[in-house]
Parts: C-alpha cells; structure tokens; sequence
C-alpha cells in the first residue's frame, strides 16, 4: 500500500534547510520518496498535511518502561505481569506523544520487545538494555543499610544485577546479551535513588569496565554509562564507553576528550527537574532529596560546555512514575534553555539514530528509512513548547507505516 503526505513543510532530522510543498511517499513501512512535487499520486492514499511541520518521530535514548514507582525496592516485589501493564501503559502513551523509538535503559527485556513485533500491546520500536550492572553498594544495589545478604558472588533483581570483579563482569554482561541485549548498561557514579552510594562515589575499577565494552563489542554493541560526576565520565570514555548518560557535572576538559573520543553524551533534565519540584513527595530513600540539590542546574551548565566543546549530544528522560510520563515531550523545551531549537531537534531525531546505530534508518525523513514521522502546527525550528502538548499540537503520528493518529 501506498501513502502519500503531501503540502507539507519538511525537517529532515538534519538540515535547518526546511523542504517546502513537500511531499513523502511511503510505501509499506518504508519512505520511499521525498520531493518537492505537488504532483497527487492517482494509486496512493493520499494526506493533505495543510502546510504543516513534518519532521522524524521523537527518540527518547534514556527511557524505562518498567519503572512505575521511585520506590524501587517494592517493584522489586510486583509482579511481572503487573510491571508488563504498566510498561504497556508507559509504551503507548510514549507513542502517543510522537516518540516512535525508545532505547531502555534498564529493565525492559525480549518480552516487551516480542509483544510489540506481534502487535500484542502499541508502542514505540524498543532498544533494550536488560538488567542494568552495577557493584556491591553501587546506584544499583538496592539493599537497605540494615539488610546483611551475603553479596559473595553476583546477585540479580528483576531490573539488575550485581558484580564484583572482572570475571563476574564479563558473565553478566554475556548473559545480558544471551538475553538479546540491544546494548549494555552499567553504573559507573552514584545515584539519587539508591539508598547506600553518595553522588560522588566511584564505581566499578578500570578493569570492569574495560571486560564490559570488550565483551559487548562482540556483539558489535556498545556500553552505555550512568554517569553524574565529571570524573566518573572521564574514566568511562578512556575506557571505551560509548554513551555517557546523565553527564550531570562535565567540566570543559573532559568535555574536550568526549568529543576527541567521538563518544555521546544523552543528559536527562526532566528526572532531575521532576526530583528537585516534587523530591520530598515521592517516598524516595532517607537521603535521597538532599543528594538532589543543585543538579538541575549543574546539568544545564554541562550541556553547554559540551555543546562549545563539540560532543555528539543526545536526548533522554530517564522518567520514572506513570504520574509524571505526560512530561516527557517537555525534555525538549527543557533542552531548549541552553540550546537552539535546531541542535536539540537533531538530538531527538539524527544524533539519536546514530546512538543506536541506525543512520539513515531512523531520525530522519528520507527514502529508504522507516516511516516513522510526527506532523505538528507549528515551526519546532521556532517552537520547541508544542512537544509538552502533542494531543493539541501533534495532528498525525506514523509509525512503520501506519497512522497512529490522524486528525486531519
């Protein structure tokens, strides 16, 4: 079957060039063509867009689908088939708002995957990292300061798992992969949410993290890297990290040494503004509001010396709790406090396709990617705030082909 979206005003995922009177042909799940014709294609399902903005589908780089709560530990205790309804929930509302590709980090596993590719629940197309890995008292270690579990060799939850050494390294990361793995995740400094690591802890030796990206590049993947502090990034991407998430205090130095190592950073500013407004009410761990001051800002500042610096800057929201999942359009406009509308574009779309190793397949509007595409009202080159309000601003949404919402 052939669709053809024509009068339509193009952003490609790269060029601040827009396409006037464009027209996109797809056929299948497959753009096929993109012009400038007004030429109406007699055999195609024809869409007048009506001068409005098309652009890529949205790319969250740092998304959880299972995590319902901030209380970590008791989804710990949920059950799987209650924590897959809430990803399903999580999954469609993240399509609904314009994101048509998510890459997890953390948790989400070939079941999800699986129920998409049958059409089972609706959602994004997933890159899933499996259980994040993290050492004994890392950000992911989510004992109590009064539990005494033996911790001797790895231990595994449904979200994580946790090793020591090299050789535990490199198993879990194997496992991981078994387990199909788009990439793999690793906790490399301190968290907000977990209840024994300050911020600034090192985590995870040289070593480490060395057996995690060779075992990985096995596979031909990659090491994404929770990291807040400045040094923690450093090591990673000395180390051969690919992706350094969160990036919360980059100082300009190792900003130059991400650019020079070609590696990505994805800062997530709406988990951490979500933390600083509404810390005290979401039942965290004792001491976890107190780690949260100041980092809002910290990243907005890291975001601009790697921005003057050159790195390769991602988008990711890193949200957690259904209550708070309408938020995640808003990374953007949060993105556009410290950035012109069209480098955080590219960071939602093109850089974002390039992390996930699918240039010229995803993030842009051109023939031979998936047709995966977003309509808006507006100018997202002049406006960025029509993310925060897709069911207002957002009259189609198409994803492998098929419309998810047409309102025209």
């Amino acid at each position: 079957m052939l669709i053809q979206l024509s009068n339509c005003t193009i952003f490609d995922g790269s060029s601040a060039q827009l396409i006037e009177g464009g027209s996109v042909i797809i056929e299948g799940d497959v753009i096929k063509e993109v012009s400038q014709s007004g030429k109406r294609l007699e055999r195609a399902q024809s869409v007048d867009c009506k001068g409005m903005f098309l652009m890529p589908g949205l790319i969250d780089a740092h998304y959880h689908a299972y995590m319902s709560t901030f209380n970590v530990a008791a989804m710990e205790k949920m059950p799987w088939s209650l924590m897959a309804c809430h990803a399903h929930q999580f999954l469609e509302r993240s399509l609904e708002a314009g994101f048509t590709t998510v890459r997890d980090a953390g948790g989400a596993d070939a079941g999800l995957e699986m129920a998409l590719a049958k059409g089972l629940i609706a959602g994004p197309r997933l890159f899933y990292s499996g259980r994040v890995i993290s050492q004994t008292g890392g950000h992911g270690d989510l004992r109590g300061k009064g539990e005494t579990s033996a911790c001797s060799c790895s231990l595994s939850g449904k979200l994580e798992v946790i090793v020591d050494g090299e050789t535990e390294m490199r198993k879990a990361v194997r496992e991981e992969l078994r387990r199909g793995a788009h990439q793999i995740k690793i906790f490399v400094s301190g968290g907000v949410i977990s209840p024994s690591d300050p911020i600034w802890m090192p985590q995870f030796t040289e070593a480490e993290i060395r057996a995690a990206v060779e075992e990985a590049a096995t596979r031909r993947t990659y090491v994404m890297a929770h990291c807040h502090t400045d040094d923690s990034a450093r090591r990673c991407v000395e180390y051969g990290v690919r992706t350094i998430e969160h990036a919360t205090e980059i100082s300009a130095p190792t900003a130059a040494l991400i650019a020079e190592k070609g590696a990505y950073v994805v800062p997530t500013l709406t988990i951490l503004k979500t933390l600083r407004d509404h810390g005290p009410t979401l039942n965290l761990p004792s001491g976890s509001v107190e780690k949260i001051d100041g980092l809002f800002e910290q990243s907005l500042r890291s975001i601009e010396r790697c921005a003057e610096a050159g790195v390769k800057i991602g988008l990711g929201t890193d949200l957690v709790g259904e209550k708070f999942y309408s938020l995640q359009g808003g990374e953007l406009s949060l993105r556009g406090e410290v950035q012109k509308p069209i480098d955080v574009l590219r960071s939602a779309t093109s850089v974002n396709a390039a992390i996930l190793q699918k240039d010229g397949l995803l993030g842009t509007v051109s023939a031979g990617a998936y047709a995966d595409l977003i309509l808006l009202r507006r100018n997202p080159l002049d406006d960025l705030s029509q993310f925060s309000d897709p069911g207002k601003n957002m009259p189609l949404i198409m994803k492998a082909g098929s419309l998810i919402r047409n309102e025209l």
